[in-house]
């Protein structure tokens, strides 16, 4: 039996439930040829006709009948075998701890249930990340991977998908002049002093989401400086300032007193999924291609 082919092994499995060469071709992705190619190959290798044709007719020999009965266990059995190593390999055992900055949408909930649907033996554990230390737990090590605010210019990390951009809005009281405008510019902003991320945030991700001034240069008075969304939006209400937050978070925190106002001028704000270099695995890659998958 040497140099037996599992494609000889499966043709003739096919056949002998079609018994007819075309519709075996048919279900192998081949020609009628190939599949008569096959079944001689495999004849040659045992000796013997396992298939007798005519132009009317395909059936099995007595002899194929009984290499069918004997073979067809033993063939469900190595594809069996295949099935479970392949997806053995696949697989991501282990939790994922995944950090999220402020809340978790229900895009972001849609891709934990898809990454636990496919990777059956992982699960995601979330936490919550403060908005003044976006990058601490991935740096570490307290979670595998977080989502965050861009920019991401941290030596170590790597960027995964980027997702969810959206329109900036301007948060404020309803007490504020600028409460009752439709839409502000991004030179009115000069009249708002930002509420900004408290430290250990980094400099430059604290003055991209409260930039100290508009795109002209005027500049942008300085409000209190948070630890969490939570405080912030608190400070809004008390009409202490204002804060620059993407559509889907102005609307998850709007309250009676508190409006938010689309601004005119600004970029996008965008999420991005981070993990440490170091700490690379299976299971960061596999989540962070579902998210890629999943999550517009």
């Amino acid at each position: 039996m040497a140099g037996l082919e599992i494609r000889e092994l499966e043709c003739f499995l096919v056949l002998a439930d079609e018994l007819h060469f075309g519709r075996t071709g048919e279900r192998l992705y081949v020609s009628q040829s190939r599949v008569s190619q096959l079944i001689g190959s495999l004849e040659r290798r045992v000796g013997a006709r396992l298939v007798s044709r005519t132009s009317r007719s395909v059936r099995l020999t007595p002899l194929g009948q009984r290499f069918r009965g004997a073979l067809e266990p033993a063939y469900g059995a190595l594809r069996a075998a295949v099935d479970e190593t392949r997806s053995e390999a696949r697989s991501v055992p282990g939790p994922l701890r995944v950090g999220f900055q402020g809340t978790a949408d229900d895009r972001l909930l849609g891709a934990v249930t898809a990454f636990q649907d496919r990777h059956a033996r992982s699960s995601v554990e979330i936490a919550e990340i403060p908005l003044s230390d976006p990058f601490g737990p991935v740096h570490r090590g307290e979670v595998d991977a977080a989502v965050v605010l861009l920019p991401v210019e941290e030596e170590g990390l790597v960027l995964g998908p980027v997702f969810s951009r959206q329109p900036q809005r301007l948060a404020i009281s309803t007490r504020h002049p600028l409460a009752r405008r439709s839409e502000v510019s991004a030179e009115e902003l000069a009249d708002v002093p930002l509420i900004s991320a408290a430290e250990p945030a980094v400099e430059y991700w604290r003055r991209a989401h409260a930039p100290t001034t508009t795109p002209s240069g005027l500049p942008i008075p300085s409000g209190p400086a948070v630890s969490t969304l939570q405080e912030g939006v608190w400070l809004i209400a008390a009409n202490r300032g204002g804060m620059l937050l993407c559509a889907p978070t102005a609307a998850y925190h709007r309250r009676r007193d508190v409006v938010d106002v689309p601004v005119a001028g600004l970029p996008e704000s965008a999420l991005g999924l981070v993990w440490h270099q170091d700490h690379e695995n299976a299971r960061i890659r596999a989540f962070a291609e579902v998210v890629a998958e999943t999550v517009p």
